[in-house]
């Protein structure tokens, strides 16, 4: 092999090692299924994302991105004395092998000050940022269907337009 054809296949087999470890770190380890986020209407400033994520390793849930908010967290929603509370939560453990799942009703991804509404049949570009248990941070991107109702296999949709009632 003389040195030009050498040279090519050296900077080609780096450019796929350095495409494969990207392709490595942006992957995160989990799977969404499912995924949709409610519809809204003009001047509704909230809206929540559904999905079930299923990690290969132990995982944590630290954050959410998205260009179509300017606020966009993971929340928890439960009862408390006959209260139906809701708080953002810095962290969601998402453990090996077993389905989480973020649904109307409990854990979800809260999409707030949208600058536009979601328009049903859209879809909206969500990023999860995930650390693994050595502190090593990773994205996983979606594309994520709008809907008034979840699709088939999604969690069942319950009232949970806007929050506008609901206690932070």
């Amino acid at each position: 092999m003389n040195l030009r054809k050498f040279g090519a296949a050296l900077a080609l087999g780096s450019a796929l090692f350095s495409a494969a470890a990207m392709a490595h770190s942006d992957a995160a380890h989990v799977k969404a299924e499912g995924a949709w986020a409610r519809a809204s209407v003009p001047g509704q400033q909230g809206t929540g994302a559904f999905m079930r994520l299923t990690a290969t390793e132990p995982l944590t849930l630290i954050g959410v991105e998205t260009p179509a908010a300017a606020v966009a967290e993971v929340h928890e929603m439960k009862m408390e004395n006959d209260v139906m509370r809701m708080r953002a939560v810095e962290a969601l453990p998402l453990p090996a092998g077993k389905t989480v799942e973020l649904k109307p009703g409990g854990y979800h991804l809260m999409l707030q000050q949208l600058k536009a509404p979601l328009v049903k049949d859209s879809q909206v570009p969500i990023t999860l940022v995930l650390k693994d248990g050595k502190g090593a941070v990773s994205r996983l991107t979606l594309q994520v269907p709008v809907s008034m109702v979840p699709p088939k296999g999604a969690a069942p949709a319950t009232d949970h337009t806007g929050h506008g009632g609901h206690q932070h």
